[in-house]
């Protein structure tokens, strides 16, 4: 990984996975997650994985869950193709290894809030996402649990970022990485492209 690793998350429409990926998003995430305002269809799903290949093939896909079973969700990540899946939330470590054995490339997405000993690599994941309490909320939280944390050295940060406070925030964690949906959105689960490239912008312009 070179620079700021910055993802694109809960999209649904080809086009803005194209923006994403032309703008320099290193990823781009869906979410299939019936309770979230970002729920995609597997037709939609296929769609944005194809528009962010097509502007840029080494853009990783991410297929994002948080009820799917583990097993599930990563034969759901092989059959759609997508490069990478995210489990988001109270997945044990041998769901993650039931999961890593049917899709190799596994991320884990969790809170300081709920997991205060929270690490890199714990559960054999090959990235860990660090997000709030309330996932998906665009809610900020306090990036002060993080001084005492040993998170490790390559991370992704999320949670109420957006284009105006990705680049403090990330003077002040020193994540790997950065992770933004609703901070991208005009209205919840409907994304804005301006939007897109000035949060690509701004972490770069902060690494």
């Amino acid at each position: 990984m070179s620079g700021m690793y910055v993802k694109i998350c809960g999209l649904r429409a080809p086009e803005h996975a194209t923006t994403a990926a032309l703008a320099g998003a290193d990823a781009v995430g869906v979410v299939m997650s019936d309770r979230s305002p970002r729920h995609a269809t597997e037709a939609q799903a296929l769609a944005v994985i194809a528009a962010a290949k097509a502007a840029r093939p080494a853009v990783d896909t991410v297929l994002v869950v948080r009820e799917m079973g583990a097993t599930e969700a990563a034969e759901t990540a092989s059959r759609l193709g997508f490069d990478v899946l995210q489990l988001h939330g109270g997945y044990t470590a041998e769901e993650f290894a039931a999961a890593a054995a049917v899709h190799p490339r596994v991320w884990r997405a969790a809170s300081l809030a709920t997991t205060p000993n929270l690490r890199a690599g714990d559960y054999g994941e090959e990235r860990l996402l660090v997000d709030g309490a309330a996932a998906g909320s665009g809610e900020a939280w306090d990036l002060g649990l993080i001084a005492g944390a040993e998170l490790g050295d390559d991370w992704l940060l999320a949670g109420g970022l957006d284009p105006e406070n990705v680049a403090p925030a990330i003077r002040a964690a020193l994540p790997g990485g950065v992770d933004v949906s609703s901070g991208v959105e005009v209205a919840p689960g409907l994304k804005s492209g301006d939007l897109i490239e000035q949060f690509i912008a701004a972490a770069r312009a902060a690494a």
